[in-house]
């Protein structure tokens, strides 16, 4: 399921854009949800990292949609935005904020389809290198190689990253199954290992980014398994 946010203070343009979608779901047999917003400012208030792709009108009132952009691409470095306007010289700025691209107004279901593909390639090219952590107060997005490792803490989980440490209510087993295929393996119960952060090991702790965490007796195989076959998997 791809989830699309359409930020277009026109009615009907947004209905015109919510056609667009049912139509093109049905041809290509995919799966769209859709959440239209009036206003920049209503999209930026109600986002936590929930979309794959932001229709977002330049022009609306209140706030307009760079700078609607512009605050969410500091929350959301992955989600795909596409610029709907009257004007071509607004592209230039798109690049500020990373925009994939920009629909021209009276908007043409052959363009738009061709963007909205467009789209869904680097999306399903993103879901691979990116996380969504389920953070106190929303969720937040981040590249899988800036999460270092899970520590367990009872009912609650510690997401160790470059830019901190981040508290939120889970199961270790959960954030295994989350993570699985990114390149994370458990050492013991209580921690789920970034193996690209391994730096060594010593005695019978992973050495992860100055923090030593324990290998359990019964998981100290399929780790140093799991850790060569990464090791020896990036190298080639």
């Amino acid at each position: 399921m791809i989830r699309i946010a359409i930020a277009e203070d026109d009615p009907a343009c947004a209905q015109q854009l919510c056609q667009f979608i049912e139509t093109f779901g049905q041809e290509s047999a995919q799966t769209f949800t859709t959440a239209v917003f009036s206003d920049g400012e209503k999209l930026v208030a109600a986002y936590d990292s929930q979309f794959d792709i932001i229709l977002m009108d330049v022009e609306m009132p209140v706030m307009d949609g760079m700078t609607a952009a512009g605050y969410i691409r500091r929350m959301d470095p992955a989600v795909v935005i596409i610029f709907i306007t009257n004007m071509a010289q607004y592209a230039i700025k798109g690049y500020e904020v990373d925009a994939l691209d920009y629909v021209l107004k009276p908007v043409s279901y052959f363009s738009f389809t061709q963007r909205l593909n467009r789209a869904i390639s680097r999306i399903r090219a993103r879901r691979k290198a990116y996380v969504t952590l389920p953070v106190k107060g929303g969720a937040m997005r981040l590249e899988s190689a800036d999460l270092y490792y899970v520590e367990s803490q009872g009912h609650q989980l510690l997401y160790h990253t470059r830019s901190g440490v981040y508290q939120a209510a889970g199961t270790i087993q959960q954030a295994e199954q989350d993570l699985e295929g990114m390149g994370f393996f458990r050492c013991n119960k209580g921690y789920l290992v970034n193996l690209e952060h391994v730096d060594g090991i010593q005695g019978n702790c992973a050495q992860v980014k100055g923090d030593s965490l324990l290998i359990s007796r019964g998981r100290r195989t399929p780790f140093l398994e799991a850790l060569a076959g990464y090791v020896g998997g990036t190298r080639r």
